[in-house]
Formats: structure tokens, sequence, C-alpha cells
């Protein structure tokens, strides 16, 4: 193991732990394995005692109540982080929400309120906690972001969503520029197609996953630990000259014409 992998004394923050299928978990986990304080996030009341449980299986780890949608509550997160871990030296950002029926139906039939919700929450969400996190980073940091293929290309069904890891993928290389001379660097993982609680919720999964699975140069999907694998990369001093870039974790998929 390279010891530029080693996150001794340095602390992430992780947004987007649903359950232990979650990408996010996965991505927690890494960061624990290779010696950081994880910082875990959860929504509300609802999602509080699954994350706990969580939370209780990774040695050191502690749990925040936040809503990413809300302003108030991201500021007292990051009043809480300050008061408790002093700096931030990595932040992952692994949620986006889209209204089901504006998933579901035609591009063509996305609701004005569903476009907001979809960008509000996938991504303007990374720019509010950028925005917040920024100045615990006071050595320099990695900010990190999970998006999908879809963002380039039409993936069917995938509708709205896609729209708007576009405009994260945007997001990610500005906030790039914006914080470089801070030595903060901003990445995307384009993670292929894992069954996921949040996948779930684009018809035509099985589909996707057959697909990739077949026409990809390595002939499979990929395993969430790979994500968490790329994750720690981006989290390291290994990746302390890249930013502003989307890194795919998909098998090859996306170099493929069909």
């Amino acid at each position: 193991m390279y010891s530029m992998l080693n996150l001794q004394g340095r602390t992430a923050v992780v947004f987007g732990v649903a359950n232990k299928r979650s990408i996010a978990w996965a991505i927690a986990q890494r960061l624990a394995s290779a010696g950081a304080q994880i910082a875990i996030t959860y929504q509300n009341e609802r999602l509080e005692l699954e994350a706990r449980e969580l939370i209780a299986a990774l040695p050191g780890a502690e749990g925040f109540r936040c809503d990413v949608s809300n302003d108030a509550e991201i500021e007292q997160l990051f009043a809480a982080l300050k008061a408790r871990y002093g700096s931030l030296h990595a932040l992952v950002h692994s949620v986006a929400f889209a209204p089901a029926a504006d998933m579901n139906n035609p591009f063509l039939q996305t609701t004005r309120e569903g476009f907001r919700i979809a960008h509000d929450v996938s991504v303007y969400s990374l720019i509010a906690l950028a925005r917040s996190a920024a100045p615990l980073m006071t050595e320099g940091g990695s900010l990190m972001t999970l998006t999908y293929y879809g963002a380039e290309k039409v993936v069917p069904n995938y509708n709205v969503m896609g729209v708007a890891k576009a405009a994260l993928e945007a997001a990610v290389r500005y906030l790039s520029y914006d914080l470089g001379r801070q030595k903060i660097r901003v990445n995307a993982i384009s993670a292929g197609p894992i069954k996921t609680l949040a996948a779930r919720g684009v018809s035509g999964l099985g589909e996707m996953l057959k697909t990739q699975a077949e026409r990809s140069p390595l002939q499979r999907n990929i395993e969430v630990g790979e994500v968490g694998n790329a994750a720690l990369f981006l989290a390291s001093d290994l990746s302390s000259g890249i930013t502003g870039e989307t890194i795919y974790v998909d098998c090859g998929y996306n170099i493929m014409g069909f």
C-alpha cells in the first residue's frame, strides 16, 4: 500500500449514506480503512435509525443531521463539524433526487417544479456544501461528487436526472476553478450502474446492467467497492494534481461507440 494512501489524521464528511448498499457507504468504509476520521450525515429522523446502525459499525465515525436543501441546516452542520474536528480534508457528495413522476415520464413532460427540485438537490447542494466546507479546508482538500454517463449521452429512462448530472459535472469544473487557489480539488466519479436504492428509481435498471456487462471492455458490471477505491485515490495525495475532472469507474463502458 502506498504511504500516500494513508489518511491518518484527516477528516472526511460523507453525504448520501442511505443503507449498507449505497455508494456513499462503500466510500465511507474505504476512507475509514485508510485511517480517516469519518463524519456521516443523514437527511432526517426517518433515515437516522439506519444511518446510526451503520455509523456504529465504523470505528470512530460520528453522525450528523443535514438536509442539503436547507441552508440553515447546512450552516448548523458545518458549525458542528468545525467545533468537533476543527478542520476538514475531504467531502463526499453522493446526493441526487428527482420526483418519481419526472423520472418516469418522458423528458418532454418534465415539470417546472420537478426540474427545479432535481437541480436543487442534485446540483446546487454541491455548491452550497463546497461554500461551507472551504473555510474548514485550511490545508487544502478534496471535494468529490457522484455522476453518471447519462450526463453526456442519452440513457433512456434517466430523463431529468441526466440533465441534472450534466449540470453537476459543469459545476465541478467551475468549483475547481474557484477553489483551486485554496488548494482544494473538485472532481466527479462517474460510476457505472449499481443496484442501489437510488438506482432502483430508474426504470429499466436490469437492462442497463445487462447492456453494461455485455458491451464494456471488461465484460462485467462494476462493484461498489471499486467506486470506494476511486474515492480513496481522490481523497489522497496521489491525486494532488487532478481537479475539475470526471473519472469513469464503469469497466470502460463510456469509451464504446456501440
